[in-house]
């Protein structure tokens, strides 16, 4: 049995497509977090239909038992000057402190290709030069600062189509950066896209892993993707990614691993598909159910 101080939420990306605008629509953010906890899950990250508004926020999450667990940051720390990033950093964890969050995920977005419609994922994946992670070190080190000033942490997003995706670029940023202020979000849908082994990375990061995204994949869409080239927002639309217990991913070893070793923090599960085809209440509950049957949790 994992730790009581596990927590279990759900992303919005399934409901309302934060990159692609298109995709969800039609769904709202009453809907999305009304569904949320229909589908059993305590906690969410924040899309872009969320209120601003902390007290508006708050209202409409309290009533439905929903806590927020944390939102992305996108950081442009190799590609502009530290400043610009930091000032939308601090605005962003105020905001993120306010609604009671502990982390603040961040990617880097500098020279990333992900929202890139016609560029394929595998192909034109950046490599950042030695001058670039020397920047994306430094400037982690102090947005992880700016994060200790509230009590918070820096969680990084590895991240499909980025500067740090592969197992050999997070163990260079792992090891440019200080352990006691940059810590890791892993993703188990991100790394197994990429072609890594999450268990190997679970194990050698556990004690940086502050914040856990339960991603699941469609092996036939990646293979697919590679094949012809796709960008990552292609195959999203194809149906990369899914729910955990929906994909090829056996999660299992997964959550004995977290139980063996004490995890403490949130599990996000998050799978950003077409609404229109992937139904989001009917897969949140799939993955609800799915947890439950692993784990009793």
């Amino acid at each position: 049995m994992l730790s009581s101080k596990v927590k279990l939420g759900i992303a919005p990306i399934a409901w309302t497509n934060d990159d692609m605008v298109d995709l969800g629509k039609e769904n709202t953010f009453e809907q999305c977090i009304s569904e949320m906890a229909l589908a059993g899950f305590t906690g969410s990250e924040v899309g872009n239909k969320y209120p601003r508004d902390i007290e508006t926020l708050k209202h409409a999450i309290g009533l439905r038992g929903i806590e927020i667990a944390s939102a992305w940051f996108s950081s442009f720390l190799t590609t502009a000057p530290f400043e610009e990033t930091a000032k939308a950093f601090i605005e962003h964890r105020d905001f993120l402190f306010n609604m009671g969050a502990k982390v603040i995920v961040v990617s880097e977005q500098g020279h990333s290709i992900q929202g890139k419609m016609d560029t394929s994922v595998f192909e034109g994946k950046y490599k950042f030069n030695d001058e670039e992670w020397k920047a994306l070190a430094e400037g982690l080190n102090k947005l992880g600062e700016l994060a200790l000033e509230k009590g918070m942490k820096i969680v990084f997003h590895h991240h499909m189509g980025t500067g740090v995706q592969t197992t050999k670029e997070i163990d260079k940023l792992m090891k440019l950066t200080d352990e006691n202020l940059v810590y890791l979000l892993f993703d188990t849908g991100h790394l197994v896209y990429s072609g890594e082994n999450p268990i190997e990375i679970l194990r050698k990061y556990f004690t940086r892993i502050k914040h856990i995204h339960l991603k699941d994949i469609r092996a036939e869409v990646v293979k697919e993707v590679k094949y012809n080239n796709l960008s990552f927002l292609k195959g999203v639309r194809k149906g990369t990614f899914t729910v955990p217990g929906d994909g090829c991913i056996d999660f299992k070893p997964i959550f004995d691993i977290l139980e063996e070793k004490g995890y403490e923090g949130w599990m996000i599960v998050e799978a950003e598909q077409d609404p229109a085809i992937a139904n989001p209440l009917e897969f949140a509950i799939k993955a609800r159910n799915y947890i439950r049957e692993q784990i009793n949790f």
